[in-house]
């Protein structure tokens, strides 16, 4: 699960993006579940992200159809992220 805050200004730019992001991840198979979240705070979102193990989300930020959307994400973001990793009980 990855939060991070969005420069009001590219909010519009990042929203068009996350569509792409999540119909990319929707064509990898080791991909479980890739979903964005707005969060309560204004420009706050987060991310969740599952994948069958550490190699497939390595595949999913090396894809060559992501790159480029992974950059300009982070371009729209106030900052860095705060991943945290989530461990089945």
């Amino acid at each position: 699960l990855a939060r991070f805050q969005v420069k009001p200004e590219k909010e519009a730019e990042f929203i068009d993006l996350v569509f792409a992001a999540e119909r990319e991840a929707a064509n990898e198979p080791d991909t479980l579940a890739y979903k964005f979240y707005r969060l309560d705070e204004p420009c706050h979102y987060a991310v969740f992200e599952s994948f069958t193990d550490a190699s497939a989300d390595e595949a999913h930020q090396a894809n060559p159809a992501n790159v480029p959307i992974i950059e300009k994400m982070i371009s729209c973001m106030a900052g860095t992220y705060t991943r945290e990793y989530l461990h089945d009980v």
